[in-house]
């Protein structure tokens, strides 16, 4: 592996570094400053607030195994400004992923049968049919740019989401119009509002299920809570939004940065279409190159935590820089080129230890599905000209607002 050699300019004094809209468009250029100089950083998120940030792989690694990182999001939320409880987080934020054992570890296991290897691959064949019907529909579409997010990319996790659920196809499109403010927003005065229409449309579905079961993951989880007692209402509907948001954004944006990467690298495109046994390979190697979430869910230091030498007091946030951390010369041989076929590749794109993404199995699956179908499909995919691809405005998510592309013989020749 190479090393990084420290830099021998420091920040200018002054403020943290803000991961503001310039961050946003690009985490990459701020990262590698950061990771020469230190594994951790204080910097400051839209709206002010100060956290620590840790950008190294091997620390990051650590970092999210370290139990004096707590998850509670109660205890996130006192640190910031505001504090205190917004009137749905109860609702929408008592699930397995802002919890520590033994509650964590009691909610995972009432729904780890569903993502098992063995279970995700038997979705395999419906996930087939929904990606199929989408190029169909793209392809008949007529001449002219296709917006592979809003067509292709969005679509399918929430179909296949939707499906594993039970969300009534009528739902849908009001369930991703609601999801959307809490991933890209950061302004409060937005989350509130987005919040309760999200509890509110979720409650809804909720009932209907304990009404009218069917064989579906909501249903499952109802009976879990009603009958079996092992859920409280809080957490019945908190995790079908963690299920909701979790299954469907990342999926988006592991579908939208792959086929981007592959568009900006031509010759790991068509290694790719020539073997198209690379897949499974691609899709981690996407992954890691363009890793979905920017950073990790917040922590806080239950006590003070030393890291990569940095003293972090008790009582202050942590972020983790997944994407930083995947992009680390310390780690990997030449980070920053996209290689298919790359084999060693233990990428912390899904987290690492207890809170590893239980859908893993499912993302790399739909991930390898719709990029291959897609590839099949169409011999020609072509990036449109002169156009400036924006990120969404979240430094959790690290997604496209668009991405127009032309498909087969419709783009210039």
């Amino acid at each position: 592996m190479s090393k990084t050699q420290p830099s021998n300019r420091d920040f200018p004094a002054g403020s943290p570094p803000r991961l503001g809209r310039t961050f946003i468009q690009d985490p990459h250029t701020l990262y590698r400053r950061l990771r020469a100089q230190s594994a951790v950083h204080r910097v400051t998120l839209w709206g002010g607030t100060d956290v620590w940030l840790v950008t190294r792989y091997a620390e990051a690694k650590a970092a999210l195994t370290d139990p004096r990182l707590s998850k509670d999001w109660r205890g996130v939320m006192e640190l910031y400004p505001t504090g205190g409880d917004g009137p749905h987080q109860a609702l929408l934020y008592s699930h397995m992923l802002l919890q520590d054992p033994p509650d964590h570890t009691r909610l995972r296991k009432l729904v780890a049968l569903a993502f098992t290897g063995r279970t995700v691959q038997k979705m395999r064949p419906d996930i087939i049919r929904i990606a199929d019907e989408l190029l169909e529909a793209m392809a008949v579409g007529g001449p002219g740019p296709v917006d592979l997010m809003q067509c292709y990319a969005v679509q399918l996790p929430l179909r296949v989401i939707s499906e594993l659920l039970g969300v009534p196809p009528e739902d849908r499109d009001e369930f991703r119009v609601r999801v959307e403010p809490l991933l890209t927003s950061a302004d409060p005065a937005e989350l509130g509002p987005a919040e309760s229409a999200m509890a509110e449309l979720l409650a809804a579905l909720i009932d209907r299920k304990r009404k009218l079961p069917a064989g579906d993951l909501l249903s499952a989880l109802v009976h879990t809570a009603d009958v079996q007692d092992r859920l409280s209402p809080d957490e019945l509907l908190s995790t079908a939004f963690l299920l909701i948001v979790a299954g469907y954004e990342t999926t988006v944006n592991l579908i939208g940065n792959g086929v981007l990467a592959l568009l900006r690298n031509p010759s790991q495109l068509a290694s790719l279409r020539s073997d198209p046994s690379l897949l499974p390979r691609a899709v981690d190697e996407f992954l890691r190159f363009e890793s979905p979430l920017n950073t990790s869910t917040q922590r806080f230091t239950s006590e003070p935590v030393r890291i990569g030498g940095v003293e972090i007091p008790a009582g202050e946030l942590v972020l983790i820089a997944l994407l930083a951390a995947n992009h680390d010369d310390r780690q990997y041989d030449d980070p920053d080129r996209l290689d298919v076929s790359r084999a060693r590749n233990p990428h912390l794109a899904f987290g690492h230890g207890i809170h590893h993404c239980l859908g893993a199995p499912l993302a790399r699956l739909e991930g390898e599905i719709a990029i291959g179908r897609l590839l099949d499909r169409f011999e020609r995919i072509t990036l449109v000209n002169k156009v400036v691809l924006q990120y969404r405005r979240s430094t959790l998510m690290r997604g496209l607002d668009t991405l127009p592309v032309y498909l087969g013989d419709n783009g210039p020749q």
